[in-house]
């Protein structure tokens, strides 16, 4: 029973993990909503444990819906309608394929069909051991799944191997007895492994940890180059830097508006294939720091770019987030450039911070300051597509250095934008200075959302978290019976709710500490599961205050989470950064987890409990977006008011 326990909890993570991954690469308008995915497999989580001991039949259809969601994902994919584009057009372009009202409802719906299968067969096994006792095991089954996602990022690993996976444990999960029931798992399992083979093996495809990349060869008037397209959207050029600068003159604009900086030291954040670098190369720097954050990009620099930039031995290349290797570099460079530093890319099971979001706020903007020698500059260039987003850029250069930076506008199409900035006036010339016209805020470490003209949330996003909410409810009560049998844990829901917004706030706040990447995204989510896994071994173990002594506890740590400064963290050495982090976000959770794992042990029906804290959870999904208008600082003060409700609730529940 434990090792289903754990190999089902397993599946149900790793499918998770993967949908998010996947549907995105297919899915453009998936880019701006990622935790889409998550919150629909919150809702089929909940719903399978509500239908555990409900339902008489085994879930087949779970894969079923699994291979329809495949075949529509890949039937209908959503991509950007645009040819030959070395940006990422963030904004509204011409789209190919559904719009997001008929696409989104689907995903939403099929993601919750899908997880709901896994969960009824974990939540047997929950019924048949002692609570603490399965829920742990469930924890050890979801470190598992993190555990081979990781490996398979790590890897490269294309879709069919994803497929191939879950075609196999899930029908060993399920266990059909009888020719006919096999079939019902064979055809579909065959069938889902068919398609994800096909999408694996197109030519010229490449699967890095955050999307999806193609490319194919072009030839112009002699020069050959590189078109490559992520996750559906035109992505970079690939062409020698002579072509380059004389085909699109802009890219030598950080140089010629500094014309007595030296340039021998260069950063260049968001390197890519290494056009930039190769021109800074061409512009005689004796050194220059290539960070780039997709190591798939990178490799296809080593492969496809015609100067073989990184192959120079004055290139020293980073994968790493930039925000985080200007934290944790002591290098002072002549120039500091940011070039074109736009994924398209949500930070997975977030629904909106962007893997550059951190790199264009006021205080990224001062770490590049204090990372300049005497004379030199700091520059970035993008098709920003909209004026007010270069005032924003440009009015947070001019207030973190003094003076105006030089704005060169060579193309209206698309607002292609450069700025530059000397750390003194004296070290640019400017044909032409940006004058201050608009009043937009900068963006900032709280509320990193360049995107987002005002404080507020979009009508879009409004729209979509009403529709998952309606759906939520239409869904809990067809399939995982009435809403009045959750009444008696009203306190887990809120419990899970305000976990969720714990475990973005951590998630966030690591992303700013110590970088968007895969790697500190994969740690955050599984140290967040050791510390709950922690938190029921001490309940287990131990005899653990009562609860008010326990909430007092939890309240004392979220106030030194909202009392310690980030600035004052990132300040800190990273070795020292991360003992303190670990310790600020994670005292909070340890706390809060052995708070749910008492009032757990004491329910009297453990699947209706555990899905009525999953829903919770997805609730706290919705509440993420109060972000977009607060900043993230203040869903530490909307999880302490959820958990205030919680104890509250939870002195009206009568333990068993």
């Amino acid at each position: 029973m434990r090792v289903r326990l754990v190999a089902g909890s397993a599946l149900m993570l790793f499918l998770e993990l993967a949908l998010i991954r996947w549907t995105g690469s297919n899915v453009v308008h998936l880019a701006y909503f990622s935790n889409f995915v998550l919150l629909g497999s919150f809702l089929g989580i909940g719903v399978g444990f509500l239908r555990a001991g409900r339902s008489p039949g085994r879930p087949y259809a779970s894969l079923f819906a699994l291979t329809a969601l495949v075949w529509f994902v890949l039937s209908f994919p959503v991509t950007i309608n645009r040819s030959g584009s070395d940006v990422i057009y963030f904004t509204a372009v011409a789209l190919e394929g559904p719009p997001a009202w008929a696409v989104l409802p689907v995903i939403f719906l099929a993601v919750a069909a899908v997880l709901m299968g896994p969960a009824q067969l974990v939540a047997e096994c929950f019924a048949d051991l002692a609570r603490l006792d399965a829920y742990r095991w469930d924890l050890v089954g979801s470190l598992l799944g993190i555990g081979v996602f990781t490996a398979l990022s790590f890897l490269y690993a294309p879709p069919v191997v994803w497929g191939v996976i879950v075609a196999v444990v899930y029908p060993a999960l399920l266990a059909p007895r009888g020719w006919l029931r096999r079939m019902l798992v064979v055809v579909p399992a065959l069938a889902l492994v068919a398609m994800l083979a096909a999408e694996s093996s197109v030519p010229q495809t490449l699967w890095s940890p955050y999307s999806k990349l193609t490319w194919r060869a072009a030839a112009w008037y002699g020069h050959q180059g590189t078109h490559i397209t992520s996750n559906g959207v035109p992505h970079q050029s690939v062409w020698d830097a002579g072509y380059r600068l004389a085909e699109s003159p802009f890219y030598g604009y950080p140089y010629t508006r500094t014309p007595a900086n030296p340039h021998r030291d260069v950063l260049i954040v968001g390197a890519g294939t290494g056009t930039d670098v190769a021109i800074a190369l061409a512009k005689g720097a004796t050194r220059v720091d290539a960070v780039e954050i997709d190591p798939r990009l990178k490799e296809l620099g080593d492969e496809r770019n015609p100067d073989h930039p990184y192959s120079d031995p004055r290139v020293h290349v980073h994968v790493d987030d930039g925000r985080a290797f200007l934290s944790s570099t002591s290098r002072e460079y002549d120039l500091i450039l940011f070039a074109l530093p736009d994924s398209l890319t949500l930070v997975p099971g977030q629904g909106a911070l962007r893997l550059e979001s951190y790199l264009f706020t006021r205080e990224a903007f001062e770490s590049a300051r204090e990372h300049l020698r005497e004379g030199g500059a700091f520059a970035m260039y993008n098709f920003y597509r909209e004026r007010w987003l270069v005032d924003r850029l440009a009015g947070t250069a001019a207030s973190v250095f003094g003076h105006s930076p030089c704005l060169d506008v060579p193309s209206q199409a698309g607002q292609l934008a450069v700025m530059t900035v000397g750390l003194s006036e004296a070290g640019q010339t400017c044909e032409a200075r940006w004058q201050d016209r608009s009043s937009v805020a900068p963006a900032t470490d709280d509320r990193p959302f360049l995107y987002l003209r005002e404080a507020r949330i979009p009508g879009l996003h409004l729209a979509v978290l009403g529709m998952i909410l309606a759906a939520s409810l239409l869904v809990v009560r067809m399939f995982g019976g009435p809403l009045r049998q959750m009444r008696p844990y009203g306190d887990l829901v809120l419990l899970g709710a305000a976990f969720m917004l714990l475990e973005t706030k951590s998630i966030t706040g690591f992303a700013l500490l110590f970088g968007t990447t895969w790697v500190v995204n994969a740690v955050v989510f599984a140290g967040v599961l050791v510390a709950v896994l922690a938190a029921v071994e001490v309940t287990r173990r131990f005899r653990t205050p009562a609860p008010p002594v326990l909430f007092g506890l939890l309240f004392a740590g979220l106030a030194l989470a909202w009392l310690v400064p980030q600035p004052w963290l990132l300040a800190l050495p990273v070795p020292l950064r991360a003992v303190a982090a670990v310790a600020i976000a994670f005292l909070p959770v340890f706390t809060a987890n052995i708070i749910f794992a008492r009032r757990f042990e004491g329910t009297a029906d453990a699947t209706t409990a555990f899905g009525a804290n999953l829903l919770g959870a997805m609730l706290g999904g919705c509440l993420e977006y109060l972000g977009l208008a607060t900043g993230y600082h203040f869903l530490l003060l909307v999880a302490a008011l959820l958990y205030l409700a919680a104890f509250a609730a939870g002195r009206r529940a009568a333990p068993v």
